[in-house]
């Protein structure tokens, strides 16, 4: 940020990160793939040369002619909290921020070369200003993260897949690589959320924005802690069918459900790792360079089987069972399954099938699967 940017920063009582890297707040998958990616020489160039096929310009020239560019004169209020969340996560140059016409409350941070940050009418009438601010920090860490060239990679990539849908197979290999960067991107979302909490430094505004996001600008008709319950029932909920369901709802999503957000989002607060950051204890970008990809892979993965080991998931809670208990897998997982699936009744039914089925008892079986995966 130059001098005169910081000249102009509002007077907050809030700590600032100088040098901090991206790596602080990143969520460990998305760490992993941005090392990885960082470490791949000449990416940065090839991602560029594909400016010329991507619609960037295109975007840049439509928001500047039919949105509102944030400044001192317009969105003044906006305006400061972009540069606030700068001076903060100390990003040098303050991207763009527009102003669009949409009532759907939406934000984003898109660009190869310079990433341009957009926000919602629909947003920015919903939110207030501590809530908006943690959402501009949000797509400030995106900015800082170079989020904003995958994204406008995955915007291009989803309008192709479209485009071509008619050609016989044309499109599965686009579809492949469009699942796998959604799937990166959830994960992105995650230290972006984090990232909005380092620049508000208020976890119950960030809630109350998420609870916005999910149920409108209805706060008198809402509670943290039953919305945080909600993230708890939906993760624990039902048996293998639903944990199908799950990952078939959020296969086409860009971002992960709000209570998920939420409850990702309260748990890092109260984290180890985030009290470090707030004392002054966090990753220099001066030393990204020196990033171990192995390390970061390492870290992710023990993420991960952190993760299947307390998950109450019934999908995740069989793979760790799976995984600590292999030697006596082949007596075990048939019963397993099929009690995952079919629940403890249909078990019972299906091991009395020789008398039940005479009696008719049997019947009630697919129907109650049939309802229950609906």
């Amino acid at each position: 940020m130059t001098e005169n940017d910081q000249g102009n920063v509002p007077s907050r009582q809030r700590k600032r990160f100088p040098g901090i890297s991206s790596r602080a707040y990143e969520h460990p998958a998305d760490r992993s793939a941005l090392v990885a990616l960082r470490k791949l020489s000449g990416f940065d160039t090839v991602f560029k040369a594909l400016s010329g096929l991507l619609p960037e310009r295109s975007l840049r020239l439509l928001f500047l002619s039919d949105s509102v560019r944030v400044s001192d004169a317009q969105f003044a209020h906006l305006n400061d909290m972009l540069r606030d969340a700068c001076y903060i996560l100390d990003l040098e140059k303050v991207p763009p921020m527009y102003v669009t016409q949409d009532p759907k409350p939406n934000a984003m941070c898109i660009g190869l070369d310079e990433p341009i940050i957009v926000v919602t009418t629909g947003l920015v009438e919903l939110l207030d200003e501590e809530e908006m601010r943690a959402v501009v920090g949000h797509e400030v860490g995106h900015a800082l993260s170079g989020h904003s060239v995958y994204r406008t990679v995955l915007l291009f990539l989803t309008g192709l897949a479209l485009k071509i849908a008619w050609i016989p197979l044309g499109n599965v290999a686009i579809m492949a690589i469009v699942t796998a960067l959604r799937e990166w991107f959830r994960k992105s979302e995650l230290s972006a959320d984090r990232a909005g909490l380092l620049v508000g430094q208020d976890v119950q505004a960030s809630m109350r924005g998420l609870m916005k996001i999910a149920g409108g600008n209805h706060l008198h008709e809402m509670n943290v802690d039953a919305f945080l319950a909600q993230a708890d029932e939906y993760e624990k909920a039902g048996d293998l069918r639903d944990s199908v369901l799950k990952i078939l709802n959020v296969l086409p999503r860009t971002h992960p459900f709000t209570t998920v957000r939420a409850a990702e989002l309260k748990k890092w607060s109260e984290s180890r790792d985030f009290q470090r950051i707030m004392d002054g204890h966090y990753p220099k970008r001066s030393e990204d360079k020196d990033t171990s990809v192995t390390d970061s892979f390492r870290e992710s993965a023990g993420h991960y089987a952190d993760t299947v080991r307390t998950s109450k998931d019934p999908l995740m809670k069989l793979v760790g069972d799976i995984a600590g208990g292999a030697g006596d897998l082949a007596g075990d997982l048939g019963g397993k399954l099929r009690n995952a699936f079919g629940g403890a009744q249909g078990s019972k039914k299906s091991d009395a099938a020789g008398t039940d089925a005479a009696a008719g008892d049997g019947e009630s079986g697919p129907e109650s699967a049939t309802g229950d995966a609906r």
